[in-house]
């Protein structure tokens, strides 16, 4: 689902973010993330969007440095997306999507009253993320179809190729990124990779080391 707001440089975006820390969750620029909220404090954070600027932080909570406290420690980039769709489901939950804007570095937590965390944020480092299709040219587009296919008769995935041979680079990298079944760290490498090509490089090769340790025993990987 498309946005009715274009941002087009960082200046437009807020300083601060509402956050939902969510491990393995997976948002890029233009990507689309459904979620089902439920949570009190989550609730209160999407109304607080709705009256605002739609926008809210996703970052994963860092389980390097995990405690048992309330308020896990987080990487120190996420992205922030807009919501794009919402409906209500009448049982006190709101089924959501949001499109992803840009990423963003996490300067700082700030004290709030609200249930939901809140943090400052710089998103110049990643200017970029606002030019849609940056950089797709610089993607090696078969070696990313030959891995999901790999992956794909593997696992006895069904593919809709004709969608798969119509989308973009920026779109089949960044949807296959979202969608893998990585863990957090490769998720949050996926997010912090430099650029469109260095994401496709990482989902190849992360896709790839997948398959060979499913071979086991030292036998070769799958193909």
């Amino acid at each position: 689902m498309p946005s009715n707001v274009h941002y087009n440089r960082t200046s437009v975006l807020p300083g601060t973010l509402p956050l939902f820390p969510l491990p393995g969750a997976l948002l890029l620029p233009r990507g689309q993330m459904p979620l089902n909220i439920f949570e009190p404090r989550y609730m209160a954070m999407i109304d607080a969007a709705l009256a605002g600027d739609r926008l809210i932080g996703m970052i994963q909570p860092d389980p390097a440095h995990s405690t048992d406290i309330a308020l896990p420690p987080l990487y120190g980039v996420g992205c922030a997306g807009r919501i794009t769709q919402l409906a209500e489901t009448g049982d006190g939950r709101y089924l959501i999507q949001l499109t992803g804007i840009a990423r963003f570095r996490l300067v700082e937590e700030i004290p709030a009253a609200t249930l939901f965390r809140q943090a400052r944020v710089n998103f110049q480092p990643f200017a970029a993320d606002l030019e849609a299709r940056r950089g797709e040219e610089g993607v090696d587009r078969e070696a990313v179809l030959t891995a999901l296919r790999d992956f794909s008769e593997a696992h006895g995935i069904e593919i809709d190729w004709k969608s798969i041979g119509e989308a973009a680079n920026e779109a089949l990298v960044n949807a296959l990124s979202m969608m893998a079944p990585f863990g957090v760290a490769e998720k949050q490498a996926l997010l912090e990779a430099d650029d469109l090509k260095a994401r496709a490089d990482m989902l190849v090769a992360l896709t790839e080391m997948e398959l060979a340790r499913e071979g086991g025993d030292g036998g070769p990987a799958m193909q």
